[in-house]
């Protein structure tokens, strides 16, 4: 579209409109053709179907299984608790699914918070006549009136414009304010200076402007477009979890097969063998790993929340902490978004840091601060000040050094972007000034002398080569530079001819500050071993002198614009952004998907900052959104997984470390959970082996996965992280959450030493009463009933040991402390409250079919948890000496 090149006329005849503005029949006419001017919904996941979906990931579908063969042996042969056991499952299933729905009920709402940045009514001209009207019903052609502190309703092409500034950043992510005329501009259609955007804010001035598109198609529409087509895919937990639970089902279904074949093959009858076959299937199945998992990330992302990092999607907790690359904006996340004027120069005195060496008053300094003082349009009232950012910076800059000084301004040439420069002519007592501020490309040209101590000589050649070294010099620091001129005149009004034949004074630096922990996060970022990428809106020397300033880059890094990255192919992108430092300057949010798309098929695992609208994108894209919640649109905050509550790039660094202890502390519970299984598995096999009572019911397995366990589990899942966590690289896409070394672990090392424990306290008691080898016991024989409430205490005395052995998986205990994991004790004492109703309590033993026990059975058992936590502490010491 060529509307920004067209003079106002063919402008409104390309629209069909005039002056006027449009007839309120036409307007109707062309809301039914163009629709609402609001931002349509592409594609969202309806509310029920988000909740389904919270029963239909795999784990939900092994433990649906489980829970269907429960009822399917109740059916079979009743009675013997498999009735209770399937609802419980069920019951498992929708707590999880009801908890986890609930805490991601906010997430996903871009689409909506896009409508919001629409203003809610808008002046526009019909028939001649002003009028206010919803901005849902602008229209293409409609002409409206914009003032300071609106917000552009749609699309247009202005008409006119006086002193008009708009604030493009949530479009754009350029920090500095632009303003606007209504001349044609024959450049870029999206770098024109006669046109603004919908949802853009009016910093200062005011305009009319005529409307060319509306809704979706606008901007604002096409990013929204863009934001919600994105997939988001699942987290590397999800997989995780989807991987263990398929390895959990293989091992059940195995097992379960194999010792069907052995049942049959030692002549027992095929229901008798199903059923023993659906029994070792649920004991292999770790009911309580969805909620002990889900229940942990809750935990994580509270602990987050005091680091002040908002947690939106509970799987994002243990996501940040797998994060190789974090793709940062420049402005508000790794600066302060404040502008400063840090560095002056002048020809008598050099360069000057400020606020020191501010006692110099020679002439040139106190010209050079006059003009910023005066040829600006920012002001200072009631304490602040206001206005454009860096007007308000050169401002303050000024009158805390001159204090205020009476002046009247006569009139003045405002700054464009083509001229960039801005001209006022002020009365100084009975002197008139001409004063001028501007780029020192453009006014360089203007100047034919410069100031020399009190003196105003003329400028040689050799003075404007030490000019433009010194301008290279500040720019190579990252700042922003405006030269400053002047002349006196006796001309009141302010013409084109008055910037002429002016007098060079001088140079202010301005910056936007760093904030000042960013270094640090960096270089914790770095020895994490986790590449940091800028990609910002602004120019590519502030961008590569604010990363070098914060740590991002040390040595000559791969700058890439985005005009460059446009002309390259995927392959050429993919090959530059393996360069071990990299910056992206003047992107589009086209540009910033891209880029994330491609370090996601690289196979990265990408963390995206952002706060702007043309950041969204991206956001969902990556494997982790990151907001600003100060700075932060709602667009950028709604389509991010995690919120920043303090806009601090350290934050990020705190929730990575976290984010890495939760997937330890998985690992940690998993394995825990794990140990468990064998105990619950080695009675079937007995029973069918060698024709004996069965050791353990099913109901009391369930007493261990979803009554005693869970507690440990969850203390496990607050476990500190370890001191040298962010001292390791991120780890490989190749480590899984259940490998082989923490499946033997518990399979083959500490479950059987739970499985000796719980069938020699069952045999304990039965001899104890006088049983003898071969004699079947009835299910309400009160020796059976104790024998198996043995053996279920026995596995939760060694899984007592257990929880102190699962805190680190090389690290003893000992050195950890025993008392230094409060919630791990306080998970212990339920397990005791647990247990103690279980086993002591009528109800129950009504429940799980227990009988109390004897003290004398438990001091036989407590060595069994000693020897456990002490077999594991020897392992250790191998682990560390030789591994």
């Amino acid at each position: 579209m060529n509307i920004h090149n067209l003079p106002e006329e063919e402008v409104l005849n390309s629209l069909l409109t005039s002056t006027q503005g449009l007839s309120d029949k036409e307007a109707r006419r062309r809301l039914h053709e163009y629709g609402l001017n609001t931002i349509e919904e592409v594609r969202k996941k309806p509310l029920l179907r988000r909740f389904v979906s919270q029963f239909t990931h795999f784990l939900a579908i092994l433990l649906w299984v489980a829970a269907a063969l429960c009822f399917l042996s109740e059916y079979l042969r009743p009675g013997e608790g498999m009735l209770s056991l399937g609802l419980a499952i069920i019951a498992v299933i929708f707590i999880n699914a009801t908890f986890t729905f609930i805490q991601e009920y906010r997430a996903e709402k871009a689409v909506e918070e896009l409508k919001r940045l629409l203003p809610f009514h808008v002046k526009v001209l019909r028939d001649g006549f002003l009028k206010e009207i919803p901005a849902a019903e602008v229209v293409p052609g409609d002409i409206f009136l914009i003032n300071e502190g609106d917000r552009v309703p749609a699309d247009a092409r202005l008409l006119e414009s006086s002193l008009l500034m708009v604030n493009n950043a949530p479009l754009t992510g350029e920090s500095e304010f632009k303003p606007r005329s209504h001349e044609p501009y024959d450049g870029s259609f999206l770098e024109s200076p006669n046109v603004v955007f919908a949802g853009t804010l009016i910093v200062s001035g005011s305009g009319k402007a005529v409307a060319f598109a509306t809704g979706m198609s606008t901007e604002f529409g096409k990013i929204a477009h863009l934001t919600s087509a994105v997939e988001a895919g699942l987290s590397p937990l999800q997989r995780e979890i989807r991987k263990v639970s398929r390895i959990v089902a293989i091992i059940a279904v195995t097992l379960g097969i194999i010792f069907f074949a052995i049942g049959g093959f030692i002549g027992r009858g095929f229901w008798q063998n199903f059923l023993f076959a659906v029994g070792i299937i649920i004991a292999n199945v770790p009911e309580g790993l969805l909620p002990t998992v889900t229940l942990s990330l809750a935990m994580g992302s509270q602990r987050m929340a005091k680091k002040k990092a908002l947690i939106k999607t509970l799987t994002s907790v243990e996501t940040l902490g797998s994060v190789t690359v974090i793709c940062t904006d420049k402005t508000g996340t790794l600066t302060q978004n404040k502008m400063t004027v840090v560095k002056t120069w002048t020809f008598s005195d050099g360069i000057i840091s400020l606020p020191d060496g501010t006692k110099k008053k020679t002439y040139s300094f106190a010209m050079l601060m006059r003009i910023g003082l005066l040829c600006n349009n920012a002001f200072y009232e009631n304490g602040i000040y206001k206005g454009d950012p860096t007007e308000t910076a050169i401002l303050k800059a000024a009158r805390e050094l001159l204090g205020d000084i009476k002046a009247e301004r006569v009139s003045a040439i405002p700054f464009d972007s083509e001229r960039k420069r801005m001209t006022t002519v002020n009365v100084i007592g009975n002197e008139t000034f001409v004063l001028t501020k501007g780029a020192f490309e453009t006014l360089l040209p203007l100047c034919d002398e410069i100031v020399e101590d009190n003196r105003i000589i003329k400028m040689s050649d050799e003075d404007k080569e030490s000019l433009t070294r010194i301008y290279h010099s500040f720019m190579e620091e990252g700042l922003r530079v405006l030269a400053f001129a002047f002349k006196k005149t006796n001309a009141r009004e302010a013409e084109f001819e008055t910037e002429k034949d002016l007098v060079f004074t001088g140079f202010m630096g301005l910056e936007d500050p760093p904030r000042p922990e960013v270094p640090v996060a960096v270089a914790k970022c770095h020895d994490a071993g986790i590449k940091v990428i800028m990609i910002t809106g602004d120019a590519s020397k502030t961008a590569v002198a604010v990363a070098r300033q914060v740590g991002i880059i040390k040595y000559n890094p791969v700058v890439l614009e985005g005009q460059q990255i446009d002309k390259m192919s995927d392959r050429s992108l993919r090959e530059l952004l393996s360069s071990k430092e990299i910056i992206f300057a003047r992107v589009t949010p086209r540009h910033k998907m891209r880029i994330v798309a491609i370090l996601k098929d690289e196979g990265e695992r990408v963390a995206v900052t952002g706060d702007g609208v043309n950041d969204a994108p991206a956001l969902k894209k990556a494997d982790i959104g990151i907001a600003m919640g100060i700075a932060g649109t709602d667009v950028a905050k709604e389509a991010s997984d995690i919120i920043l509550l303090d806009d601090n790039f350290a934050t990020i660094i705190n929730a990575i470390e976290e984010g890495r202890a939760v997937f330890e502390n998985i690992r940690k519970f998993v394995s825990y959970i794990f140990a468990s299984n064998i105990p619950e598995i080695v009675p079937y096999i007995a029973y069918v082996l060698f024709r004996i009572p069965l050791p353990l019911t099913i109901l009391q397995i369930l007493a261990i996965d979803l009554g005693t366990d869970m507690f440990p589990a969850l203390a496990l899942g607050a476990e500190k992280p370890s001191p040298a966590i962010m001292k390791q690289p991120p780890r490989s896409s190749d480590e899984r959450l259940l490998s082989f070394k923490i499946l033997s672990r518990a399979y083959f090392f500490l479950g059987p030493i739970e499985a000796f424990a719980g069938l020699y306290g069952f045999f304990y008691v039965l001899k104890l009463g006088g049983w003898q080898w071969g004699e079947m016991l009835l299910p309400h024989d009160i020796l059976y009933i104790q024998a198996t409430t043995a053996c279920l205490g026995a596995i939760i005395i060694t899984q007592i040991g257990n929880v102190f052995a699962c805190r680190s998986f090389k690290e003893s205990v000992f050195r950890l402390g025993l008392f230094t994991n409060k919630l791990v004790l306080l998970g212990i004492a339920m397990e005791i409250l647990i247990s103690f109703f279980i086993i002591y309590h009528p109800f129950g033993n009504k429940i799980f079919g227990t009988a109390p026990l004897n003290p004398d059975v438990w001091l036989v058992l407590l060595p069994f948890s000693i020897l456990l936590l002490a077999a594991e502490e020897i392992r250790k010491v191998y682990v560390r000496i030789f591994l």
